[in-house]
């Protein structure tokens, strides 16, 4: 079929799976296998350039988010061809690395992780054939892994001075990581924002399910000196936040005030409606998806750098391209949605 095309093998194969090449190349290409009767025979083609075609993508699927984002990622690859199997991590650094073993004693290309912990030292341990994806926070000890970014900067910039424009002066940053995982970038930024902003911010951890989260934020919204407000890091939390201030009798936003950040598809549909942060999910699994394809082309993934000036809503605001032979990660902005759950402190 090269022959056919006019191309080499490896372009070929690119155009046919629609990875590389111009529109018309590979609707040429494309063309040419239908004209042909081609199909393709996995089997062969794993034995032929070593790649299964299969995918891990590993995650905390108690969380809402990531649940969704999980099916969003294993479309996006059967679309590219690529098979997926889910791994849930269970918001435990030990079973993530307890998962990162079982596959790598697997036959797979790659692994798309939202990571629990990622400064861990086991992520060295993944083998260098198999290519690594990391959603949200980058593999201090994997360099070579691609990465697909947040502005957590902005979003908790964002997420304080609307709490302290609201006159909020205690609030309360609840991030879906244990306390034995080192402090993320989201939860150092919360202080240093909260004192730009003369806003006292103490910052707890608790697991991203609703039942857990209502259970171990009772006893803090239980204590004399309570928050006016909780930023949530995770939309499963703050619906936990809900049940457990229901339970105790605080109105929602007149006693306290809860503020999301994933915009999940819940977030509408709670009463009050959940003030949030959205993300454009599609573009982060496209450029999920696109940083596997670009490692399996042979780009090496370069460092990000932030774009600076207005983004586009949700979406990201880091161009994927850098320098030649280089791809940069793609780095996406929460937008900040403003519904009911959020006011005045002490207005009911």
């Amino acid at each position: 079929m090269a022959d056919a095309a006019g191309l080499s093998k490896a372009a070929t194969s690119y155009a046919l799976r629609g990875i590389r090449g111009s529109e018309q190349t590979m609707a040429r290409v494309q063309a040419i296998a239908v004209e042909l009767g081609y199909t393709a025979d996995p089997i062969a083609r794993a034995l032929a350039s070593g790649r299964t075609g299969s995918v891990a993508i590993v995650g905390s699927l108690r969380d809402m988010w990531q649940q969704q984002l999980a099916v969003m990622l294993s479309t996006g690859l059967r679309e590219r061809g690529l098979s997926a199997t889910i791994a849930d991590v269970a918001a435990s650094p030990e079973r993530e690395h307890a998962v990162l073993r079982a596959l790598a004693a697997q036959r797979i290309d790659a692994i798309v992780t939202l990571p629990v912990d990622p400064s861990a030292a086991y992520w060295a341990e993944v083998p260098s054939d198999v290519r690594v994806v990391s959603i949200g926070d980058a593999l201090t000890e994997r360099p070579d892994a691609g990465c697909v970014l947040f502005d957590n900067d902005s979003g908790v910039g964002a997420a304080l001075a609307h709490l302290a424009d609201l006159g909020h002066r205690s609030v309360a940053v609840i991030a879906p990581s244990l306390p034995t995982t080192p402090g993320r970038p989201a939860e150092i930024l919360a202080r240093s924002h909260g004192e730009l902003l003369g806003v006292r911010v103490t910052v707890a951890s608790c697991p991203a399910s609703v039942s857990d989260a209502a259970a171990m934020l009772t006893p803090l919204l239980s204590s004399a000196d309570r928050p006016t407000a909780l930023f949530c890091l995770s939309d499963s939390i703050a619906f936990g936040a809900y049940r457990a201030a229901r339970d105790l009798g605080l109105a929602i936003p007149g006693e306290l005030s809860i503020l999301g950040y994933d915009d999940s598809e819940l977030a509408s549909l709670v009463h009050p409606q959940l003030s949030t942060f959205g993300w454009d999910e599609q573009a982060i699994v496209d450029a999920a998806v696109a940083s596997i394809d670009a490692a399996e082309a042979g780009v090496v993934p370069g460092g990000a750098e932030l774009v600076q000036g207005e983004s586009a809503g949700a979406g990201p605001v880091q161009a994927e391209s850098g320098g030649a032979g280089q791809v940069r990660p793609v780095v996406f902005r929460p937008e900040l949605i403003v519904r009911a759950s959020t006011a005045a402190p002490g207005r009911a």
